[in-house]
């Protein structure tokens, strides 16, 4: 379900933020949601914060780009994300490879990955690390392609 290699660039509207951030770090004791009311049910469950199933679409849609602080200060302590994750300054550094990394973590921690698999990566030459590189970055396109274009 996680698309690691596909990270949420600085330019990134805040819908492919928002959706990034609920497909790659929905919190691992919240039962994945399988729609918007179940999204915002959880996010107002764990935050306290008052979100509707519909602002939850329109921000996943892009048809609320400017929502209230409070409700992206919501979004940020759901997911563990720093506020500058959604374009405000931020002394945290590069937020997208730290993010990536955080749910790369993650999905080791649950199993997702075993911890073999990246132990073998580190030991492997240059030249094997590249082909195997290749055969990620493949795999994911064809993925997004199947999924007409979305990050699974």
């Amino acid at each position: 379900m996680r698309d690691h290699t596909h990270e949420v660039s600085p330019g990134a509207t805040l819908a492919e933020k928002v959706e990034w951030l609920i497909r790659n770090l929905w919190p691992a004791d919240a039962e994945p949601p399988r729609n918007n009311v179940e999204t915002a049910a959880a996010i107002a469950r764990s935050t306290g914060e008052d979100i509707s199933s519909t602002t939850v679409w329109k921000l996943r849609t892009g048809r609320q780009e400017n929502p209230q602080l409070k409700t992206l200060t919501a979004l940020a302590t759901f997911f563990g994300v720093p506020i500058g994750f959604f374009g405000f300054p931020s002394e945290s550094g590069p937020i997208g490879e730290d993010l990536t990394l955080q749910a790369l973590r993650r999905d080791v921690e649950h199993g997702v990955i075993r911890p073999e698999v990246l132990r073998a990566l580190v030991d492997l030459s240059p030249e094997a690390r590249w082909v195997v590189d290749e055969m990620i970055l493949g795999a994911a396109a064809a993925d997004r392609q199947r999924n007409g274009g979305q990050s699974a």
